[in-house]
């Protein structure tokens, strides 16, 4: 069991706090940018476009996230909403994070004129780091905790952080530990993260382009809906956990873009292999490769005497 109950705060500068929560995403996004960087090249593609990109992606992911969270736990801020836009940030709903980010992803790739097929797959494992950092925040600020257990992994939870149908009183604090879910949730996202990138070693003849993203999806929404049945006072609609929802309609996004993508005929989904004639200008062999992929998904790219039409719709 696992007694200790950590703070909120990691450093306090002066009036000025450094929050655990902020510091585990902070990470997350370092390694999401990393992950992605090497997946970008992995698939022959502009690894400089994540760097405003990420950005771009990451704000509107908080913003939707907090937008979520303050939905969600409305009555801590009915009566002082401008708790809502100040510190401490003690909770982003991660649905409303893929809502809003997935809406700026969807405006870059057109914006760029690249293949969001293709940048599913490339960011896929970054959402699964993002996640297993980011939630290591929820054990820093005692949140995304389930019931009581005997497990060797259970936590403490201090009598200030319990909700209303664990008071100290019924349930001490020195005796009673509770499910980690956000150990869980971490730890899940861990091995997805591994297995995405494995799968995008080597050509898969089975995959196609876009199938790592719908992977990512169905498993971020899978796990999500199977641990809301241990959730405790969670947001509902219904009677029935948003959370679950959300999951499951991430699971339905999924299945239906690996449906689309085998109707379509979209190519396979292999890494772009550096030849051993490459020299300092680049492989001049492995362009004519992506351009034969191009040619296959309907993604030629236009010629660099001829400048990009502005209004052209977005390469998928």
């Amino acid at each position: 069991m696992i007694d200790w109950t950590p703070g909120s705060i990691a450093i306090q500068i002066g009036p000025l706090p450094l929050y655990w929560y902020g510091i585990a995403y902070a990470v997350g996004l370092a390694g999401a940018y990393w992950i992605m960087t090497r997946q970008a090249r992995r698939f022959g593609e502009n690894a400089e476009l994540l760097g405003n990109g990420l950005i771009i992606v990451g704000v509107a992911g908080l913003i939707g996230g907090r937008l979520y969270h303050v939905i969600d736990q409305w009555q801590l801020y009915a009566n002082d909403p401008i708790k809502i836009v100040l510190p401490p940030y003690s909770g982003l709903g991660v649905f409303g994070g893929f809502v809003t980010g997935g809406i700026a992803f969807l405006y870059l790739v057109r914006r760029y004129r690249v293949s969001a097929w293709r940048w599913a797959d490339i960011v896929a494992p970054g959402l699964f780091v993002m996640q297993a950092a980011g939630r290591w925040g929820n054990f820093f600020n005692q949140e995304l905790y389930g019931p009581p257990t005997n497990l060797p992994w259970g936590i403490a939870i201090d009598c200030a952080h319990r909700v209303v149908q664990y008071p100290c009183d019924t349930y001490p604090l020195a005796t009673t530990h509770f499910h980690p879910l956000f150990l869980y949730e971490s730890l899940s996202a861990v091995l997805g993260a591994a297995v995405l990138v494995w799968l995008s070693s080597r050509p898969r003849p089975s995959f196609r382009v876009g199938d790592l993203g719908a992977i990512a999806l169905i498993w971020i929404g899978g796990f999500r809906f199977l641990l809301e049945f241990l959730r405790i006072g969670n947001w509902r609609i219904a009677d029935i956990p948003t959370a679950q929802i959300f999951g499951a309609g991430l699971v339905v996004i999924g299945l239906g873009m690996i449906w689309l993508r085998r109707r379509q005929g979209a190519p396979m989904l292999a890494p772009v292999e550096p030849s051993e004639d490459e020299d300092e200008d680049g492989d001049e062999d492995d362009e004519d490769d992506d351009d034969d992929e191009a040619d296959e998904d309907g993604e030629d790219e236009p010629d660099d005497e001829t400048p990009p039409d502005a209004d052209a719709p977005p390469l998928t």
